[in-house]
Formats: C-alpha cells, sequence, structure tokens
C-alpha cells in the first residue's frame, strides 16, 4: 500500500512540475519575441512526453494556446494551428520512455517541420495571398523558410530548457524521479 501511494505521489509531483513549466511556456508566448520565436512547440512535445495523463497531455498545450490567444489575438486558421500543435503533443509521446538527447532533438525538428508544413499549407489553400496552383504553394512554402528557421530555433532553444530542466529536477529531487519498472 504504502508503495502505491509514493507511486501516486510521485506521479502527483511530476505532473506539477510539468505543468508549472508549462504555464511558464505559455507566459513566454505573450512576452515580446521575434516571429515564431515561441516555447509553443517545445511545451506540445514536452507536455506528450512528460504528462502521462492523455487527455492532460493533449488538453494543457490546447488550453495555454488558447488563453495565449485572447492576449494576442485569433485568426481563421487558429483550428489548424491547433491542430498541429496536437500533433506535436503526439510526437512527444514517442519520448515517454526513452528520453535521450538525440531522440528530442529529432521530435523537435519533427514536431518544427510539420507544423511548418501544415501551416504553410493552410495559408496557401484558406489564404487570399498564393494562387491555387502548385507554383503558388511553391511560393508560399517559400516565403515561410525565414519563419521555419524561428520556430525550429525556439523549439530547439525552449525543448532543451524544458528537458533539461525536468532531468535536472529529476536528478536532485529524489521525489521526481520515475520509478523504476522493477519496483512499479
Amino acid at each position: 500500500m504504502n508503495t502505491q501511494l509514493s507511486q501516486n505521489e510521485n506521479l502527483l509531483y511530476r505532473t506539477i512540475l510539468a505543468l508549472v513549466m508549462v504555464a511558464t511556456c505559455a507566459a513566454l508566448r505573450v512576452a515580446p519575441h521575434p516571429w515564431n520565436f515561441t516555447p509553443v512547440g517545445a511545451m506540445a512535445i514536452f507536455s506528450g512526453a512528460i504528462i502521462r495523463d492523455v487527455r492532460l497531455a493533449f488538453f494543457v498545450p490546447i488550453l495555454t494556446l488558447f488563453l495565449g490567444d485572447i492576449f494576442i489575438g485569433f485568426h481563421k486558421l487558429m483550428p489548424i494551428v491547433y491542430a498541429s500543435f496536437l500533433v506535436s503533443v503526439a510526437i512527444g509521446f514517442w519520448l515517454r520512455d526513452r528520453r535521450t538527447a538525440p531522440r528530442i532533438a529529432g521530435a523537435t525538428l519533427l514536431g518544427a517541420i510539420q507544423f511548418f508544413l501544415v501551416t504553410n499549407f493552410a495559408v496557401w489553400q484558406f489564404g487570399v495571398f498564393y494562387p491555387h496552383t502548385s507554383a503558388g504553394l511553391l511560393a508560399c512554402y517559400a516565403a515561410g523558410v525565414p519563419f521555419f528557421w524561428n520556430t525550429l530555433a525556439g523549439d530547439a532553444g525552449y525543448a532543451a530548457l524544458l528537458f533539461g530542466g525536468f532531468a535536472f529536477a529529476e536528478r536532485f529531487f529524489p521525489a521526481l524521479r520515475e520509478p523504476s519498472p522493477e519496483k512499479v
């Protein structure tokens, strides 16, 4: 019984720390920053990797996006942007049991690429800036490349802070360490 209680406490502490870190990212999103250099992609991947409750892992990033958008503003492509970040949460699930630096880097790159592809396709499909031809789609993607680099840089920097900060906390606060499989 005591083992189960300590596992539940461990899960609670880990979840609280993850939620505090995600909330901090949400606050940073509304602070002034270069275009697309935000913690949102890293926050979504981190949520998928760390928050064990699947519903919470998906809900928290969307809630923080929505709350930030109250201050930043909404636009007609928001449902697509939100859906893209849900894909990033799912990418984070791939990291759940093996959070290594190369896997985190790969997930971060994959998240930035899918965000670039999805959101620029939506701009082309639903916007009026580019002709609805293959040349127009190519022009839309080409125009988005500078934003991609900012997205990737922001995701990489914030992923390093989030995953590194969480690993640091796990190392120095035993109550946060994930129980080993043989103890479960």
